[in-house]
């Protein structure tokens, strides 16, 4: 991923915070398949830490998999930005936006491991399930469990970009987050409430 380094996100902490928050990634093989699938990450002392997800057993990307480099990635939220939100002129138009690159090495995960970790997913999404045996009785989670694979990325590198306008004067980075503040679309809302967190800081 090209990143500047004034939108380097260099923070380990805020980069796993991006990842536990946006968890919903994008997996891509050398083969260029690509599966939309949530990923939970886990700290390691020998590696750049770990992802934990599983496939459908149906899908037949995970089969060739094992031990081959893969790309996770992760986006945050982002928004058109237009030029007349500048207090600074000339300007263009650009898009900003969030996102972390994780590469690392596919380990298939026996099925007791497997079943650690989709109580662990459960548990970060909704814990009161775990306690719903009505909805989700014991022998139709067993059942299911049949039908997936679980898989862990070792990580050896991590690519985080924050593109928020910081390499702009401080007036210009107040228009544009004036301007998705008032916007109606949930996007701008999200890049808004985003960029006051790990920029502005105006207490809004």
């Amino acid at each position: 991923m090209y990143i500047p380094k004034n939108m380097e996100m260099v923070d380990e902490k805020s980069i796993f915070d991006f990842i536990s928050e946006f968890g919903f990634a994008l997996l891509v093989s050398s083969t260029l398949d690509a599966t939309h699938l949530p990923l939970i990450y886990k700290a390691s002392q020998h590696s750049k830490g770990c992802l934990y997800g599983h496939f459908a057993k149906a899908n037949a990307q995970w089969e060739a998999l094992e031990q081959q480099r893969v790309l996770a990635v992760f986006s945050g939220p982002h928004s058109y930005i237009s030029p007349t939100w500048y207090a600074t002129q000339p300007a263009v138009p650009t898009w900003n936006y969030a996102s972390v690159h994780c590469y690392g090495s596919v380990e298939l995960l026996s099925d007791r491991d497997t079943a650690i970790f989709m109580d662990e997913l459960v548990s970060k999404y909704e814990p009161e399930l775990h306690n719903n045996n009505e909805l989700m009785p014991l022998a139709f989670k067993q059942t299911l469990s049949q039908a997936i694979v679980g898989f862990r990325i070792v990580i050896d590198d991590i690519q985080a970009k924050d593109k928020l306008g910081q390499h702009r004067k401080q007036d210009d980075q107040i228009g544009v987050y004036r301007a998705l503040s008032e916007s109606t679309h949930g996007d701008s809302l999200a890049l808004a409430s985003y960029m006051n967190k790990r920029h502005l800081g105006t207490g809004e």
